[in-house]
């Protein structure tokens, strides 16, 4: 493998379970997304855009726990600040499925 990374590398990557607490329309994206508010507990309250649309609805994801990578560099999004990456896997049609837990856990719990 040509890209490995040490485990000292994976350590500085915070990756964090949340639950998000509110998902909008984001017509202002170039590419179809929604903004979303997100609690990571301890980590407190951030926004993300996800580009999510083909697989959920805005009524599907409140309360929804997810996954999300939260010491990024906050990014700008047309008019809006995105404070974290939510993880998902691509399917056939490169669309995104939300990476999420299969038990519930603590908002701000780290994945390791």
């Amino acid at each position: 493998m040509n890209n490995a990374i040490s485990w000292n590398d994976f350590e500085k990557i915070l990756i964090c379970t949340g639950t998000i607490l509110k998902a909008e329309e984001f017509p202002a994206a170039r590419k179809p997304a929604y903004k979303l508010t997100i609690d990571f507990g301890s980590y407190g309250i951030r926004q993300s855009s996800a580009q999510i649309t083909k697989h959920y609805s805005i009524n599907d994801l409140a309360g929804k726990q997810i996954i999300a990578i939260l010491n990024f560099p906050p990014k700008q999004i047309a008019n809006f600040i995105s404070e974290c990456l939510v993880l998902g896997v691509y399917d056939e049609n490169n669309e995104v499925i939300l990476l999420t837990t299969d038990k519930p856990t603590k908002n701000g719990g780290k994945i390791g």
